[in-house]
């Protein structure tokens, strides 16, 4: 047999280099040359309106406190209490001895928010759509996935191991085609329901009748819609009346909420399955109870503080139309706005260049969009002021885009 001439034999390495950081090197400088590299840049300050990065005051649109509560006095009190009564840690999974009162309190709280019979509490959004996934189907059932939808829930379906059926970006017709034409034991569809990197909403309602026709299940990642839509905040399920007629919402704790965390939201014995086998679930230490105190803080102001919404949506129209009047199409559907820019060097230039005016906007770049889409994502929140959103509009104007 001849030998495979695509990978030689490697070189001696460099003195005291290991293989693996060959490897790292190699791949780093790919990312380099791409315009892909990523750095992290700690914050000196609390999440808000204003922050602090290094010796700069930024105005931030980058964050996904959409209500301004992860600073929030009575959100941080509520932590406080619960950290001098229940201490730092859960010590282990809410399985083995990780589980309190709090938990089972928010789970209840959250329950009552959401109007559905049952929640269940996960470490973050990324092990909820992970967890429940792979509790609920397996390799002789299909799942059906927008192809837009967060990385959280493609992860959940590989490693459901599940037959996975990718439909193009809220196309209904191409999922009922998909549905009729894949058997399977079990047919779940999965989606966001306002998508986290262009702020556009699923056509939940028809989503919603084509499962029903076919026999499917659905299960929506309400991240990004909690708090920001519905008549409560409860997300895009509530504002369409659809609560009942979706069977698995997911919403998180570290958006809208201002904390740590996520949930599930389903009938009872659905909870009790995940429970069971979402290994995210069974293998993590709880979230500390501090965390869940300060959750059902924010529920409750989120549930009851419709003037804080209201602020929201006010940032979020004087965004839209002052997007509008600069020539982008810019509806506003949700919190979220992409500038697209094309391609990564152009984008972390732009970013760069609101930097300078005191802007923090960060780039994205692929693989978290597509390829020839990367941009500016511009995120609102209740704590701008009207001063902060004209900056943004400002400083956009002076790109020229």
């Amino acid at each position: 047999m001849a030998p495979d001439t695509r990978y030689p034999h490697p070189s001696p390495l460099p003195e005291g280099e290991g293989v693996c950081t060959a490897w790292a090197r190699a791949e780093l400088d790919s990312l380099v040359s791409r315009g892909l590299k990523r750095v992290l840049e700690p914050l000196d300050s609390p999440q808000g309106p204003l922050v602090r990065v290094g010796d700069e005051t930024l105005v931030n649109f980058s964050s996904n406190d959409y209500l301004g509560l992860a600073a929030s006095p009575s959100v941080r009190a509520a932590a406080a209490a619960a950290l001098e009564g229940y201490g730092v840690g859960s010590g282990a999974s809410r399985l083995v001895v990780g589980d309190s009162t709090v938990h089972q309190r928010l789970e209840a709280r959250i329950a009552s928010f959401e109007r559905s019979e049952a929640a269940l509490l996960f470490n973050s959004g990324y092990a909820a759509n992970v967890g429940t996934l792979q509790a609920l189907v397996g390799p002789e059932d299909a799942v059906f996935s927008d192809s837009l939808n967060h990385a959280s829930l493609i992860d959940g379906c590989r490693l459901s191991r599940a037959r996975v059926v990718v439909y193009p970006h809220s196309d209904v017709e191409a999922l009922e085609r998909a549905l009729a034409s894949t058997p399977a034991r079990r047919r779940l569809v999965v989606t966001d329901t306002v998508f986290s990197m262009d702020g556009d909403h699923a056509p939940l309602r028809e989503i919603v009748r084509v499962c029903r026709a076919h026999g499917a299940a659905l299960l929506v990642d309400e991240a990004h819609a909690t708090g920001v839509l519905g008549a409560r905040g409860a997300g895009l399920c509530e504002e369409l009346g659809l609560c009942d007629a979706v069977d698995v919402r997911m919403g998180t704790l570290s958006k809208s909420l201002g904390g740590l965390g996520a949930y599930i939201c389903a009938s009872r014995p659905v909870v009790e399955l995940v429970l069971n086998r979402a290994r995210p679930l069974v293998y993590s230490t709880a979230l500390p109870a501090a965390l869940c105190a300060a959750a059902e803080a924010a529920v409750d102001i989120v549930e009851h503080d419709e003037a804080l919404r209201a602020r929201l949506w006010r940032n979020i129209r004087r965004f839209s139309a002052g997007l509008r009047s600069l020539g982008f199409v810019a509806e506003p559907r949700s919190a979220i706005f992409p500038v697209i820019v094309g391609e990564p060097e152009r984008a972390v230039a732009a970013a760069r260049a609101l930097r300078a005016r005191g802007l923090l906007v960060k780039a994205i770049r692929p693989p978290t969009v597509p390829e020839g889409t990367s941009r500016l994502r511009f995120c609102l929140s209740a704590a701008h002021t009207e001063g902060h959103v004209d900056l943004a509009l400002e400083g956009l104007r002076s790109l020229n885009l």
